[in-house]
């Protein structure tokens, strides 16, 4: 029988910061599985930054993008059985119907929890992960600096760059979020940007310089880690969420950029597709990491597709620890 869905929809351009009047639910009905087809039901929704740069180019009246994690409810593809957990591009939604393109099973470990698969164990460990090996290069010992440390990606980022042995300095925007990273993650130095300039914070908290900077932010973060670059150093860029609610390309000027050719220092974008022959490797890392403790995760956990719009807002504006994620299904 078809069953009752709910999507959330972009039906407003958002202007700098996105607010809930950008977005409505709307009640839908989603098919049967077809021949060659399966119907999902989401169980948590990714909320990711990436998903704000969207919103000022995807359709109106569609649901914003986003990664989510479901059970595959009907099957009438061979490559996917009922009771699948499955990966796909169909966030901001209940129940979806797909013929498997864009969808991908996960073998989750069972006795992890099978959130983890959205993230520690995810796109968001994944792209710490390569962005610091592949694209950083990172080195045993180095000196590394990540920005928004207590993030989804920043966070793991941090933890493998101890369990590399490298000196490890992280900012974000709370004491909370601090102790946080200093506590549990066993970050050597964190730096609350709200309370103490970035650029004055570095010069004192990063002594012997910095050999890779995983920047998330770009900006003023940017601006004040190329002072600091040892050299050869390299910045693996992941993201810029500094310039995402801004409409300029980015939200502060940077005015050190000659410290790249001084100190010869290589800055790189990168997505997740530049180190695929590394999954299977990072998957089983990150799963013993997790299992013994070597590696931790926080989750702020919204309820209900509804709470989209909130965890998406608090995410931007920063109220997360950890990574952020909507609870479709219940019991989960």
């Amino acid at each position: 029988m078809p069953a009752a869905s709910r999507e959330v929809h972009l039906i407003a351009r958002p202007e700098g910061m996105p607010k809930p009047s950008d977005f409505e639910v709307v009640e839908t009905t989603v098919p049967d599985a077809g021949e060659g087809e399966i119907q999902v039901l989401n169980l948590y929704n990714s909320i990711d930054p990436a998903t704000r740069p969207r919103l000022s180019l995807q359709p109106l009246a569609t649901p914003p993008w986003g990664f989510a994690l479901g059970r595959v409810e009907q099957s009438r593809h061979p490559d996917h059985r009922e009771g699948d957990i499955v990966l796909g591009m169909y966030g901001y939604r209940e129940r979806y119907v797909s013929d498997g393109r864009g969808v991908s099973r996960i073998a989750a470990d069972p006795s992890l929890p099978v959130s983890v698969y959205l993230h520690a164990v995810g796109g968001s460990g994944f792209v710490a992960y390569g962005g610091l090996l592949e694209i950083g290069k990172l080195q045993k010992g180095e000196q590394v600096f990540v920005s928004t440390a207590a993030g989804a990606v920043g966070s793991i980022a941090v933890q493998v760059a101890k369990l590399r042995g490298c000196y490890v300095i992280g900012s974000t925007g709370s004491e909370e979020k601090c102790r946080w990273l200093t506590d549990e993650l066993r970050v050597d130095a964190a730096i609350n940007y709200k309370a103490v300039p970035i650029r004055t914070a570095l010069k004192e908290k990063a002594p012997n310089g910095i050999d890779v900077y995983f920047d998330n932010v770009g900006g003023d973060h940017l601006d004040a880690a190329l002072p600091r670059m040892n050299p050869l150093g390299r910045i693996p860029v992941c993201g810029m969420i500094s310039a995402y609610n801004s409409a300029g390309a980015i939200s502060a000027p940077v005015t050190t950029l000659s410290n790249i050719i001084y100190n010869r220092v290589t800055i790189r974008g990168f997505v997740s597709a530049d180190f695929m022959h590394l999954r299977d490797r990072f998957t089983t890392e990150m799963e013993g990491w997790l299992k013994d403790g070597s590696v931790k995760y926080r989750e702020t956990i919204y309820e209900g597709i509804e709470s989209s719009p909130a965890a998406l807002i608090g995410m931007l504006s920063g109220e997360n620890i950890g990574k952020t994620m909507v609870r479709v299904a219940a019991g989960v």
